[in-house]
């Protein structure tokens, strides 16, 4: 990729559609799935477990679209989405997507003790 800055929107929404898919292919979900058996609703076993296998595949995944493949690239990568997402509420809800791979469900409660 010449340059961030000529990253458009649309190639960010395909990307991120790819790493979706991805994520969820036949090849990938099985793996995914027992991962985040494995881990539990942890999170640090989340992180330790599952977060390294998503950031494996979204690192294939943006190499294909000329990010460097390394953790550099990645970090440009998802810099680069946070930026868009705040202007782009697809990008945002597919972002939204990638992470509920590795983040886990957070129930909060709707009563409040007060009485302390």
């Amino acid at each position: 990729m010449a340059s961030l800055q000529s990253v458009t929107v649309d190639q960010v929404r395909l990307i991120l559609t790819e790493i979706i898919e991805a994520l969820e292919s036949p090849d990938y979900a099985p793996k995914l799935d027992e991962a985040k058996e494995a881990a539990g609703n942890e999170m640090l076993k989340m992180m330790q477990i599952v977060f390294p296998m998503v950031v494996q595949i979204e690192m294939e995944t943006i190499k294909r679209h000329g990010f460097i493949n390394s953790r550099e690239g990645i970090v440009q990568f998802t810099q680069l989405v946070r930026e868009m997402e705040r202007a782009d509420t697809e990008v945002a809800r597919l972002h939204s997507q990638v992470r509920a791979h590795y983040l886990p469900p957070v129930s909060i409660s709707s009563t409040v003790d007060t009485s302390l």
